[in-house]
């Protein structure tokens, strides 16, 4: 069994997710946000981002936290910041002891809707079907628990190949 954190990190607001696999299903944990006050100065939201990471994984004991990988968009100070609050909760999560896993957006949206294009809103509505979550979430949130839930199926396609490996060498 494995417990997996997403992470949609952001410089003002990070999305997490939790879900825990056993191989065979996949359970929601949690879902939310952490949320640094826009009034405080960046390198002190990013501090917070960073510290409340770390608690978060002490609190719920991730075996793997997985990230988005970063993508270039046109505005190079939201870049810059984006790659700092990702920076930070890579190292919180490494810090705790994570096994560590990035992933393209567009390769979680194609392996969660079954098209690299889909809407976040699409993605939420697939995914929350699929771990029977009722109520409606903050983007950042489903993004992340998006992020753990496509890994959790990746552990889980990827035992079954190998099983049938053996099965059939």
């Amino acid at each position: 069994m494995k417990v997996i954190l997403g992470i949609d990190p952001g410089s003002q607001v990070t999305g997490f997710g939790l879900v825990k696999s056993d191989g065979s299903r996949i359970e929601h944990l949690s879902h939310g946000v952490i949320a640094a006050p826009a009034s405080l100065d960046f390198s002190e939201r990013i501090g917070i981002i960073a510290a409340e990471i770390e608690a978060l994984i002490n609190r719920t004991g991730p075996d793997i936290a997985v990230i988005e990988r970063i993508f270039l968009g046109k505005n190079a100070d939201s870049a810059f910041k984006l790659g700092h609050a990702r920076g930070v909760a890579m190292a919180a999560a490494v810090r705790q002891g994570c096994e560590l896993v990035e992933y393209a957006a567009r390769a979680v949206k194609k392996g969660i809707t079954g098209s690299g294009t889909s809407t976040k809103e699409q993605v939420q509505l697939v995914l929350f079907a699929a771990l029977g979550i009722r109520a409606q979430a903050r983007a950042d949130a489903s993004d992340a628990l998006a992020l753990a839930y496509f890994h959790a199926r990746n552990i889980e396609v990827a035992a079954g190949i190998r099983r049938s490996q053996e099965k059939h060498p």
